[in-house]
């Protein structure tokens, strides 16, 4: 019986009523909070276990090439994004510094 095994059968005698919290986590050397941590964990992780999946087979493995070019890709649109917007301000300052703009340099203070 593996370690994780033994700890299952523990919690779920004790689950059951079969021996105390105390008795079992005396025989894996641990104290009694450390073992209700433990069980704890397991009951969330069986929990977890048992939602509901959708339908079907699970989607393969992502293609991590292709992850990190898809990635980049979303950066640099995010760069290009932000150099417009400094070209769009560049223009409309220049515009009102020109003269015979729609605002002049004493409205920008």
């Amino acid at each position: 019986m593996t370690p994780s095994e033994k700890r299952a059968s523990l919690i779920l005698q004790v689950r059951t009523g079969q021996i105390t919290a105390q008795h079992a986590a005396q025989q894996l050397g641990i104290s009694r909070q450390a073992y209700y941590k433990w069980e704890k964990r397991a009951l969330k992780a069986l929990l977890n276990a048992l939602q509901d999946q959708p339908p079907g087979r699970p989607k393969g493995t992502a293609d991590p090439e292709k992850d990190q070019l898809k990635s980049r890709v979303e950066q640099l649109e995010r760069q290009v994004r932000l150099y417009e917007q400094r070209d769009e301000l560049r223009k409309l300052l220049k515009e009102m510094e020109e003269p015979g703009g729609s605002s002049t340099k004493k409205n920008c203070k």
